[in-house]
C-alpha cells in the first residue's frame, strides 16, 4: 500500500508539471513580450531602438493627425491612435519591426461610417455646444463614438478569427491580390486629399464609382482652387520627395536621417503663424488640439448594427495589410511569425483603445520602412515612440495649431510612395505568370471603383476560381522510366520481359475537381503507348483477369489467355506519391483495371468505404511487389502453357 501510493503521487506531481509546462507555453505563446523582454540585449540594442523610436514618434504624430481627418473626426485622436494600439501590440504581437497605430486604410473605411451616420454640419473642427470631454463639441464626441465603435467591433472581429484558428486561411491572400488592393487603396488616399491639396471646399463622396464622381467634382469646381494652398502643396511634396530620397541614398553613411516631416512641420507652422495665413490667405489649418488623455468611455453599442460593413472592412483590410508587413519582417530578419497570433495581437489593438476614443488602427508599409532604415530591433522601438507621443499630448499638441491641412497632405501622401510603387510588380507578374496580372489589374479596377474590401474580397474569390480550374486541368499522372527498377532483375529474360509493364504515377491530389482529367489522362497515356487502342484493351483485359484469377483464386480459366506473352502488358499505378484524396477519387481508382501500388492511407479508406473487395484492382504495398509478383505469375503462366 505505501509503494501504491507513492506511485500514485509521484504520477499526480508528473501531471502537475505537466500541465504546469502546457500552461507556461500557452502564456509564452499568447504573450511574445515575456519571451522577447528577458533576452533584450541592452548594450546592443536600446542606442538604434531609441534613434528609431524618436524617427518613428515624428510620422506617428504626422500621420496620426492626417489620418484622423481621413476619418472625419478631430485630429487630436489620431494621437491617441498612435499611442495606445502601440503598447497593445508590442505585448501581444509577434512582428519586431511592424510599428502599428493609424492607418490611412482603415480610416477611410471606418469615414464611410461616420459620414454616413453623422454627417458633416459644416468644415470646422471645433464648434459650440461644448461636451465637457476635452473641450471638444458634442458633434465632435458622436462623430469619434462611430470610429470607436467601428474599431471595437472590428477588433472583435478579428478575436472571433483567432478563436476560429482562421488564420491558416491567409494561403488564399496571394502577393497579387494583397498588392492590388493595397495600391488601389492608397489610390483612393490620394484622392481623399486631393481637396486639402488644392484647398477646394467639396462635400464627402463615397460609394460605388465615388472615386471618378470627386475628380468630376473638382474638374466642375476647377474655379475654386486656392493658388497659396496649390503651392505651399507643391513645395512641400518637392522637398518631402527630395530630401526623403536622399536620406535613402546616403543612409549606410550617416547614422541619422533628416527628419524632414518634423522639419517641415515646424517650418510651415511657424510660417503660417507669423504670416497670419489662416485669415490673410484663408487657409486651412489643423486648429485646436486638446491636451491630455480622455478618461475611458464604452463605445457607443448602439451603433454596432449599422457598422458591420464597416468593421468587416477595418478587420479584414487592416489585418491583411498588417500581416503582408509582419511576415515581410520576419523573413527579412529569419524569425518566425504565427498568423493567428496576429489576429489577437490587431483584434486586442483594435478593441482595447476603442475606450479611449481611439479609431481603427494596423500596421503602415511607411512606419516599418522606417523601422528598417533607422536599424530598429525591437518593438522597444515602437515603446520609445509611445512615450514621446504621450509628451506631444500633454506639451506639444496645442502648438500643432498652425499646421496648414495642405502640408500635412503631401506628407501623406509622400508616405504613400511605397504602395504607389507596387504599381511596379505588373511587369513581374506579366513575365511571370499572366494570370496572376490579370488578377492584379482587375482586383485594383474594383478597388477603385467600390472599396478595399470589396476588391480584396474579388481578388480572393478570383484565386479559388483560379485554382479550381488550373486544378482540375492540370497533369495528374506521369510515365515512370523501367531502367529505374530494371537493375534489380539481372537476367535477360526478366529485362525483357519488363519491357511489358508500364509504372503510371500519380503526383498530385485526386479529388473530385480532377477525377475526370485523371482517367483522360491515363486513357491517353495507354493509347500512345499501345500498338493500337483495341489490342491493347484486350491484351490489359486478358492479363488483368489473369492476374486476378491467379492472385485470388489461385487458379484460372483458359478461354482468356489466347494472346502470347510477348503480348501482354500490365500498368502499374503507383500512388505513393498521392497526398490528397477524396471519395470520388478513390472510386476512379477502383474503375481501373490495373495493378495498383496502393499507399497505406487509401487501402484503409477504401476499407471504410467497403470498396476494397472490387474485382478490378490488385493491390500492393511497393512498386518491387508488384513487379515480383508479376514475374512469379509469368513463369506459373509459361509452364502451363
Amino acid at each position: 500500500m505505501p509503494g501504491g501510493k507513492r506511485t500514485r503521487s509521484e504520477g499526480w506531481r508528473k501531471v502537475r508539471a505537466l500541465r504546469l509546462e502546457d500552461i507556461r507555453h500557452w502564456w509564452m505563446r499568447r504573450l511574445p513580450v515575456l519571451e522577447w523582454v528577458p533576452a533584450y540585449d541592452w548594450k546592443e540594442n536600446l542606442v538604434p531602438d531609441a534613434v528609431s523610436g524618436m524617427m518613428l514618434a515624428v510620422q506617428q504624430v504626422t500621420q496620426g493627425l492626417a489620418f484622423a481627418v481621413l476619418s472625419s473626426v478631430h485630429p487630436v485622436f489620431g494621437l491617441y491612435g498612435s499611442f495606445f494600439p502601440v503598447i497593445i501590440y508590442a505585448i501581444f504581437g509577434m512582428g519586431r519591426h511592424v510599428a502599428t497605430g493609424t492607418f490611412a486604410l482603415t480610416s477611410l473605411i471606418s469615414a464611410n461610417a461616420v459620414e454616413r451616420l453623422v454627417p458633416s454640419a459644416g468644415t470646422n473642427f471645433t464648434a459650440n455646444n461644448n461636451s465637457g470631454v476635452l473641450g471638444l463639441s458634442e458633434f465632435e464626441m458622436q462623430r469619434i463614438g462611430v470610429a470607436a465603435a467601428v474599431s471595437f467591433l472590428g477588433g472583435i472581429i478579428q478575436v472571433a478569427m483567432f478563436m476560429l484558428q482562421l488564420g491558416s486561411a491567409t494561403f488564399l491572400l496571394t502577393e497579387p491580390v494583397i498588392s492590388a488592393m493595397t495600391t488601389g487603396a492608397a489610390t483612393h488616399v490620394v484622392t481623399s486629399q486631393v481637396k486639402y491639396l488644392l484647398g477646394m471646399k467639396m462635400p464627402y463622396i463615397s460609394g460605388p464609382l465615388g472615386f471618378f464622381h470627386i475628380y468630376a467634382y473638382i474638374f466642375e469646381n476647377i474655379r475654386s482652387v486656392q493658388l497659396e494652398a496649390l503651392l505651399l502643396s507643391l513645395l512641400s511634396i518637392v522637398v518631402l520627395v527630395l530630401v526623403k530620397e536622399l536620406n535613402e541614398k546616403f543612409q549606410r553613411n550617416i547614422k541619422i536621417v533628416l527628419p524632414i516631416d518634423l522639419v517641415l512641420i515646424i517650418a510651415t507652422s511657424a510660417a503660417c503663424y507669423y504670416a497670419d495665413m489662416e485669415y490673410a490667405y484663408g487657409l486651412e489649418v489643423v486648429g485646436h488640439i486638446p491636451e491630455g488623455l480622455p478618461p475611458p468611455k464604452v463605445p457607443p453599442m448602439n451603433v454596432l448594427s449599422e457598422v458591420v460593413t464597416e468593421a468587416f472592412g477595418v478587420a479584414l483590410v487592416g489585418y491583411v495589410a498588417s500581416l503582408a508587413l509582419a511576415q515581410g519582417s520576419a523573413k527579412k530578419f529569419k524569425y518566425t511569425v504565427d498568423d493567428n497570433q496576429e489576429f489577437l495581437a490587431h483584434g486586442l489593438s483594435n478593441v482595447i483603445p476603442s475606450f479611449f476614443f481611439c479609431i481603427p488602427s494596423a500596421a503602415a508599409m511607411g512606419r516599418t520602412s522606417l523601422l528598417y532604415s533607422t536599424d530598429a530591433r525591437t518593438q522597444v522601438a515602437c515603446l520609445i515612440s509611445s512615450a514621446l507621443i504621450l509628451v506631444v499630448i500633454y506639451t506639444i499638441g496645442p502648438m500643432l495649431y498652425w499646421l496648414p491641412m495642405c502640408v500635412l497632405a503631401s506628407i501623406i501622401i509622400v508616405g504613400l510612395k511605397g504602395m504607389l510603387m507596387q504599381f511596379r510588380d505588373l511587369k513581374k507578374y506579366w513575365n511571370v505568370d499572366k494570370i496572376d496580372w490579370s488578377i492584379w489589374v482587375s482586383t485594383y479596377v474594383f478597388t477603385i471603383c467600390f472599396a478595399a474590401n470589396v476588391g480584396l474580397l474579388y481578388g480572393v474569390v478570383s484565386t479559388i476560381v483560379t485554382v479550381i480550374f488550373r486544378f482540375s486541368r492540370a497533369r495528374t499522372l506521369n510515365l515512370k522510366n523501367m531502367k529505374e527498377v530494371e537493375y534489380k532483375y539481372k537476367t535477360e529474360d526478366n529485362c525483357k520481359s519488363l519491357k511489358q509493364v508500364k509504372i503510371v504515377s500519380v503526383n498530385n491530389p485526386l479529388v473530385f475537381l480532377n477525377a475526370r482529367k485523371f482517367q483522360a489522362d491515363l486513357t491517353k497515356i495507354i493509347q500512345k503507348d499501345s500498338t493500337s487502342s483495341q489490342t491493347c484493351e484486350d491484351v490489359n483485359k486478358c492479363e488483368q483477369n489473369t492476374l486476378l484469377c491467379s492472385f485470388s483464386n489461385g487458379s484460372c480459366h483458359g478461354e482468356s489467355l489466347q494472346p502470347s506473352q510477348s503480348e501482354r502488358r500490365v500498368l502499374i499505378l503507383d500512388c505513393s506519391g498521392l497526398s490528397l484524396f477524396d471519395y470520388t477519387g478513390a472510386s476512379t481508382l477502383l474503375q481501373c483495371s490495373y495493378v495498383c501500388f496502393i499507399t497505406a492511407s487509401l487501402i484503409k479508406a477504401m476499407q471504410y468505404g467497403g470498396n476494397l473487395e472490387s474485382e478490378n484492382p490488385v493491390f500492393f504495398e511497393s512498386v518491387s511487389s508488384a513487379i515480383d509478383a508479376i514475374q512469379i505469375h509469368r513463369v506459373r503462366l509459361t509452364h502451363a502453357l
